[in-house]
């Protein structure tokens, strides 16, 4: 009697841990995954002809593309820092290349912090907060990380501008008599060696060996590639399929400039990067290069999850923390708040969801709500983004009717709806306003702003803009979860 007490006991406690066991394998992993500098008009499922990205493409036909995705500032740290804390740089005050914890403070809990809070095991690979490119990724560096987000975090060390093989500086340097230099220049190297010399290499074998290892634990996991941030470094066979000689420049005359502020015209130009027209071709040509690197890395790593069983486990996200300007406007980089430098490329890719296309407007801000309702954890009603889980079910939700975004410390905002991109130099706007139709003008090259029939549109928006500012920033910041939303 006693023995088969004993027995049905050791059962029951049987059943109870593989019960337990199988609830934590049926938690959700989190696969997030940036790209620096990716502008949405650089990816073929975005309706770039030239650009090849095929596993980008067959993330985004696997789950959900959105068209109409903004960051909440063009330049890295700002932008990562807002999506990564919850909140708008004009909440935060967090403008410059910090993680957003010296605004924050100690106490309010970060994206991925929230999952290491709740048992997940949370890890970063390279760029995920801001690091300074090339000069982080050169020396191994941490940059500006938020240790406390992380259970543990790994960089990728590369020799970037360094590397061996055929280099050229393409910007400031007008007769090519200048050697290929360092910093946040146009530096073209095609490398000589294969993928794993460079850091986007070296995340790609460490992700997946990540994978490999905490495959039976539910995880975080944040990949940062940092291409194509310049210098445009990669393995020369990237960049066969991109002779300059083919690369045709955007349209662009004379005069674009003249009914824009001088606010308005963007800190690396043709004209002050002495760039001529094979200049303008090769730098477009390296940063093809660039990003046919990145999308092969990406590949290895969701092959990995495949091959690890993990596809019907994991939501995979993949981002870019802005745009970034090929010569549109004669626009170099990024920090303007037009199209090509504010816009985003966003999929979102959720187990047992169909593919779908959503032209809602979204924020990067919203990723940390929504993933958190997706994995089931509860985090701060006040957070500033707002969740896209409807999307995923009705790709015809509507989430916003206005994209948010600024920059230039701050001071120049952008309001983004589906006929019109409002900038505003200034609060005050003293310092200019800019106002496109962006249905018979996508490219944004007349300013209606200053058109006698436009005004009362111009005033509308610069009540809208009051209303926005005074939003975000009398926002309680106070994460306290007793005031906790639970989804």
């Amino acid at each position: 009697m006693i023995r088969g007490k004993f027995i049905y006991l050791m059962l029951c406690v049987a059943l109870v841990s593989c019960k337990t066991q199988e609830q934590v394998k049926k938690k959700l992993n989190v696969l997030f995954i940036i790209a620096d500098d990716l502008t949405a008009t650089a990816v073929s499922s975005y309706g770039n002809k030239i650009s090849k990205t095929p596993n980008i493409d067959l993330l985004a036909a696997q789950g959900t593309r959105y068209t109409k995705a903004y960051c909440q500032y063009p330049v890295c740290g700002p932008s990562r820092a807002s999506f990564l804390s919850g909140y708008y740089p004009s909440a935060t005050k967090t403008f410059g290349y910090t993680s957003g914890r010296e605004n924050i403070g100690p106490n309010r809990i970060t994206w991925p912090q929230l999952f290491k809070n709740n048992g997940y095991y949370t890890t970063r690979v390279s760029k995920i907060y801001h690091m300074g490119v090339p000069i982080d990724i050169e020396t191994g560096s941490h940059g500006k990380d938020d240790e406390a987000s992380w259970t543990e975090r790994y960089n990728s060390q590369g020799p970037e501008w360094k590397a061996k093989g055929d280099g050229e500086l393409v910007q400031g340097n007008p007769d090519g008599s200048k050697p290929i230099q360092g910093g946040n220049v146009m530096t073209i190297v095609k490398a000589e060696g294969d993928d794993l010399i460079h850091s986007d290499g070296k995340t790609a074998a460490k992700a997946s060996e990540l994978i490999r290892a905490h495959k039976n634990e539910p995880f975080f996991m944040a990949i940062g590639f940092v291409r194509p941030h310049v210098p445009f470094v990669a393995p020369k066979d990237y960049f066969a399929p991109y002779p300059y000689e083919d690369i045709s420049l955007p349209y662009n005359f004379e005069g674009d400039w003249d009914d824009i502020p001088e606010k308005g015209i963007n800190y690396v130009t043709s004209k002050n990067a002495q760039m001529d027209s094979i200049q303008k071709k090769k730098a477009i040509a390296a940063y093809y290069a660039s990003v046919s690197y990145m999308d092969n890395q990406l590949g290895k790593v969701l092959t990995t999850l495949k091959e690890e069983g993990l596809e019907d486990d994991t939501v995979v996200i993949f981002t870019s923390d802005h745009g970034f300007h090929l010569g549109e406007h004669e626009f170099w980089m990024k920090v303007s708040l037009k199209e090509e430098s504010a816009r985003v490329p966003l999929i979102i890719k959720m187990p047992g969801k169909a593919p779908a296309v959503c032209n809602s407007f979204v924020e990067l801000l919203d990723l940390y709500p929504t993933i958190a309702e997706l994995a089931g954890l509860s985090y701060s009603e006040h957070l500033q983004g707002k969740s896209l889980i409807k999307t995923l079910d009705d790709p015809n939700h509507k989430v916003r009717d206005i994209a948010f975004s600024v920059t230039q410390n701050g001071n120049t905002f952008l309001l983004r709806t589906n006929d019109r991109a409002y900038i505003q130099y200034g609060e005050d706007a003293s310092l200019g306003i800019e106002l496109f139709d962006m249905k018979k003008d996508p490219g944004q090259y007349t300013n209606l702003a200053q058109l006698p029939e436009y005004a009362e549109e111009v005033k509308n928006f610069q009540e809208k803009l009051k209303q926005k500012l005074k939003e975000v920033r009398t926002n309680d910041l106070e994460m306290s979860y007793s005031n906790s939303k639970t989804p």
